[in-house]
């Protein structure tokens, strides 16, 4: 009977996540946000048609684990290395200054030292299984914004380490700064032991599994490593989120990772659902109807404060502010590992019975806006441009301040992104007599544009109010060499919608973003990915003696091949 039970609350879970994601989506809302609705109906604290959070909390635990496992996969070790200035400088400034402003504020409100620091642990943590899938949904891990959120995300969950360790510290327990070491020692042990021995014989065991052909065994040793890879590290103290997370990091590591995220996506999907329901749970809707105004005054504080922390974080980083603004609105929320935290604390008294009605509601409140917020931040992005104020403080111009000559501009060239294609393009069009005018987010990249080329400004090239005021209507072309895809795409939809014959030519990075961008309505894509290949191609030949007609041939098939591909 007790099977009947658990398989009954799945089907309702399941039932209510999938009817109301499908009404999200008619809506344009994302399904994360539709899950946890789902919890908080559903929940013993709703309408009470699952009676037991804790059955949904074991799945979940496993949708956390599969979830981070797979951006895990997609990452690999290589190109988490690339990310070392976001996890320490970013991950390290956003931690700390959480931590102590959160701290000020609950000395301020009357918390003893020890509640006040608990409390600033709580918030500085955000949720990276909902950041993250987020952030996957939209296309936008590998995005500036994304490597910034995601290195900060890694540097929280492995600060939930010596939050843990500094739980009895705070409550006073009488525990021996010896032992402390020891536990600490014994968990970097286990995290670097799990590691290396996964490096040296993951890839012999799914290589041995893999000439099987036996496509369910594969699938089963994937889930072996990546739970037991998660409950290894888990059993160090550090988060579950970060030892499947390694897991995965280490399985891309492997020739095998495609097809392991292939065969893990249907089951990720599954329980990672359960994760966001299980969210839902916690929250009481006649609890927060008790307390809706402390609530809602503590939740605005969390997410405004955070956002406003990031975004420094990543001016103080030297990052555009369309990064900062979109990394800030990411990571605004509380996060589940804060949950985790929290009921490690129980019966200790860090967090008050009045403290804790109005924060755990206001935690999950933030988790439930993120989704939501992630989906609009690139509208609130698109406005940064037009804040005079924040333009003359930075000491460049906006948009909005184009110069008389830049209006009267005709059949001129607009270039989205002063990088280095960007720097020469305007040199180039400089020497040629041909008018431009220079659009960024980066305060450094216009500072030196107008220096260097001049008719530069400071605004949102994704903006269909700085691409009027930059003369787009009249212009003959629009070049976008900015790094972020999502933006690119936008950009092309509003400046084809605001200028149905302007040519539009982009620059990307990998061959997979040139359809999308040519459905957006682009001109013509130049892939870096297929110009270096030809590049390489043709400097090899060449040093071998290859005749300049063969080389010439070579890199036209290397082109002609891709251009296939692509179509």
């Amino acid at each position: 009977m007790e099977a009947l039970v658990y398989l009954k609350d799945l089907v309702v879970i399941l039932g209510f996540g999938v009817l109301i994601v499908a009404v999200f989506r008619k809506f344009n809302m994302p399904s994360t946000a539709g899950f946890i609705l789902a919890g908080i109906i559903v929940g013993p604290q709703g309408l009470g048609f699952v009676g037991d959070i804790h059955q949904v909390e074991v799945l979940a635990e496993v949708g956390v684990a599969l979830l981070l496992f797979g951006i895990g996969l997609e990452l690999s070790l290589e190109k988490l290395r690339r990310l070392w200035r976001p996890i320490l400088a970013g991950g390290f400034l956003q931690v700390g200054i959480t931590i102590i402003i959160a701290y000020a504020a609950s000395r301020f409100y009357g918390l003893p030292s020890n509640s006040a620091l608990f409390v600033g642990f709580l918030v500085a943590l955000s949720s990276t299984a909902i950041v993250l899938r987020g952030l996957q949904e939209r296309g936008e891990v590998d995005a500036p914004h994304g490597r910034l959120t995601l290195g900060i995300l890694v540097f929280q969950d492995f600060s939930v380490v010596p939050m843990m360790l500094a739980i009895p510290l705070l409550v006073g327990t009488d525990t021996a700064g010896m032992d402390l070491l020891i536990t600490a020692a014994e968990s970097i042990a286990i995290v670097v032991g799990v590691l290396v021995a996964a490096r040296l014989i993951v890839p012999r065991v799914l290589n041995l599994v893999a000439q099987t052909r036996e496509r369910q065994l594969f699938i089963l040793t994937i889930f072996v490593i990546c739970v037991g890879t998660a409950w290894l590290i888990t059993s160090s103290g550090a988060s579950l989120a970060i030892g499947a997370f390694l897991a995965g990091l280490v399985v891309a590591g492997s020739e095998y990772r495609h097809q392991a995220l292939a065969d893990l996506i249907p089951f990720r999907e599954i329980f990672a659902s359960l994760f966001f329901v299980s969210v839902g749970m916690f929250l009481a809707p006649p609890a927060i109807l008790e307390n809706i105004i402390p609530i809602v005054i503590l939740l605005i504080a969390i997410m405004a404060g955070k956002a406003v922390i990031v975004f420094l974080t990543a001016l103080i980083l030297r990052l555009p502010l369309r990064v900062a603004l979109l990394a800030g609105i990411s990571l605004a929320q509380v996060g589940e590992f804060s949950l985790v935290l929290f009921f490690a604390s129980q019966g200790t008294g860090l967090v008050d019975q009045s403290l804790q009605g109005s924060l755990i509601p206001a935690a999950v409140l933030s988790m439930f806006l993120t989704p939501i917020a992630i989906t609009y931040a690139p509208h609130f992005a698109a406005g940064v441009g037009r804040l005079r104020g924040l333009t003359r403080f930075m000491k460049v111009s906006s948009a909005e301040e184009v110069t008389a000559e830049v209006r009267q501009m005709r059949d001129h060239v607009i270039i989205g992104g002063y990088g280095f294609a960007g720097r020469e393009l305007a040199l180039a069009l400089q020497k040629g007599g041909i008018p431009y005018v220079v659009v960024d987010l980066n305060v450094e990249n216009v500072r030196k544009a107008s220096e260097e080329v001049g008719h530069a400004y400071f605004g949102d090239i994704t903006s269909i109010d700085v691409l009027e005021k930059v003369g787009a209507v009249y212009a003959r072309e629009l070049v976008l060499l900015i790094n972020d895809q999502r933006a690119t795409e936008r950009a092309i939809k509003v400046a084809r919608a605001l200028a149905p014959k302007l040519m539009i030519l982009v620059r990307t990075y990998y061959l997979l973003d040139i359809q999308p961008l040519l459905a957006a309505g682009a001109n013509d894509v130049i892939p870096a990915e297929r110009e270096a290949a030809v590049r390489i191609t043709a400097n090899v030949l060449n040093r071998h003696s290859v005749d300049s007609g063969q080389i010439d041939d070579y890199c036209s098939l290397i082109r002609a091949r891709t251009e296939e591909e692509e179509a």
